[in-house]
């Protein structure tokens, strides 16, 4: 096997805490301590380096300097070509392709970091940089594993870490206005949500390629497996496919659910499901056999989540998932023509006493019959994020200069911990309902049972694990590659 490119994580240990030794008045301690209530660097400006520069990684360093008072000092990419519009952009910032030598050679000169890599290079980047006391913006979903997004979340208060995931509805002004109807009675109280996405439009439910290609010159392919364990490049993961892949991405739900799953997470006080089902779409190799590939996530699911009973909730909360373009059924206050969320995704919110939709990023909320939106008046009981969805940035980088406990944030990750959790917590039950054992052979066939399937997972949410099938909780915590560890 080939070994990665790596610091070991003796020597990485050692780093961070020498150097948090030395430089423990800029890193360590808030910036707003050091000069009092108030103050802001002499700058006047974050220094942020950017993990991952290219794609949407890209948009989020351009968002931070927008505000005016975010600078992008340096820039790290596992690909040229991904990073060579961000280089154009950001001609005086230092570029690296390792987070790790990046982390060695300038801590000191950072004053906060971007994270927007593949899911499975989140966790161990992150954690590295909060033990730097560096504040934190990482594209969702948060993590890969559930054990890495309740770590993050433990890291974060104890570190006392600001933090931001870049699940930007959260900063939108639609959460906001749902809350507002919510709180006002107008649903009653919910019992049932649906989510749903159009997602996936990458490759799900297919083998691994068999034929290995040559790796880009300008790509890294060890620095970019990170964690992962090492196979040859194949064509067409990068940069795009690889969230189909459960080495690397976390599938439709990974992808949407922290757009989706958030709004009615918000409203309704949730936090861990207690239990958890579901089923997925199926591909077929011939007309006889159906298509096992449980590297690759499946076309389509539809999860069944239950949470426990809050205020705002009639009783326990039925919370449907559903991707591959599967839709619930169109409720009869919806006109014919109108438009059901925003057309590939959206969320239902069903009451006691009414119906209230929205699209994603929780825009666009609805009253249903979309005709009650403009009758009813509510006052406003919860101060705007400025720039609505596009704030999120400048709120993280207002936060970042005011310092841990200074400034409200939409996302950080007390809150987008526990959502990820969930969302990953739906994708260990699709996980796990594909766990099969040999049975026994059928007309030469070796036939197979499937204990996950059919079954309601329980979940046990302060152990973090399925109490009712223990082959499920492999999938909880992943073994890294030798040189990366949490």
């Amino acid at each position: 096997m080939k070994k990665p490119n790596a610091i070991s994580s003796t020597s990485r240990r050692n780093f961070i805490k020498s150097t948090a030794i030395a430089t423990t008045g800029m890193m360590i301690v808030p910036r707003h301590v050091l000069g009092g209530p108030g103050y802001i660097a002499p700058s006047d400006r974050l220094v942020v380096a950017g993990i991952g520069v290219g794609g949407k990684g890209q948009s989020d360093i351009q968002s931070f300097a927008k505000t005016g008072k975010a600078e992008i000092g340096f820039l790290c990419d596992v690909d040229d070509r991904r990073a060579a519009k961000s280089i154009a952009r950001f001609p005086k910032a230092k570029y690296y392709k390792d987070w790790r030598e990046l982390f060695d050679k300038e801590a000191k000169n950072i004053d906060a970091v971007s994270v927007s890599t593949p899911d499975h290079n989140h966790a161990v980047q992150t954690m590295a940089a909060m033990e730097l006391g560096k504040p934190v913006y990482v594209q969702k979903p948060l993590t890969h594993d559930i054990y890495e997004a309740r770590k993050l979340t433990e890291a974060a208060k104890k570190y006392k870490i600001v933090t931001q995931m870049g699940n930007q509805g959260a900063s939108g002004d639609g959460v906001r206005k749902m809350m507002e109807w919510y709180n006002a009675g107008l649903l009653g109280k919910v019992h049932t949500v649906y989510c749903w996405t159009d997602r996936p439009v990458w490759p799900q439910g297919i083998p691994w390629p068999k034929a290995s290609a040559k790796v880009p010159a300008e790509l890294d392919w060890d620095l970019w497996l990170g964690t992962a364990p090492y196979k040859e490049y194949v064509d067409g993961l990068v940069p795009f496919n690889w969230r189909g892949w459960w080495d690397y991405g976390t599938g439709a739900l990974g992808d949407m659910g922290c757009h989706l799953v958030e709004a009615p997470y918000r409203v309704l006080d949730l936090k861990y499901p207690k239990d958890v089902q579901c089923s997925v779409g199926s591909v077929y190799v011939d007309e006889f056999e159906r298509g096992y590939f449980p590297e690759s996530c499946p076309p389509s699911s539809h999860v069944i989540m239950t949470f426990p009973e809050t205020k705002k909730t009639d009783g326990d909360l039925t919370l449907h998932w559903m991707d591959g373009g599967i839709k619930p059924m169109r409720p009869e206050e919806l006109g014919p023509n109108e438009t059901f969320g925003d057309g590939g995704n959206g969320v239902l919110f069903v009451g006691t006493k009414g119906k209230m939709m929205c699209g994603t990023y929780g825009a666009n909320p609805r009253l249903l019959p979309t005709s009650r939106t403009e009758q009813v008046n509510v006052e406003q009981q919860f101060e705007r994020v400025p720039g609505g969805d596009e704030g999120h940035y400048g709120q993280w980088v207002e936060g970042a200069i005011a310092g841990y406990g200074n400034k409200e944030l939409s996302s950080p990750f007390e809150i987008a911990g526990p959502l990820t959790e969930t969302l990953l917590i739906a994708n260990l039950a699709i996980r796990g309902i594909d766990i099969r054992k040999k049975k026994k052979k059928i007309g030469g066939k070796v036939s197979y049972e499937y204990p996950g399937r059919d079954i309601k997972m329980i979940w046990d949410a302060e152990n973090m694990r399925v109490t009712n099938l223990d082959e499920a909780n492999r999938y909880i915590k992943r073994d890294y590659r030798e040189g990366y560890s949490l």
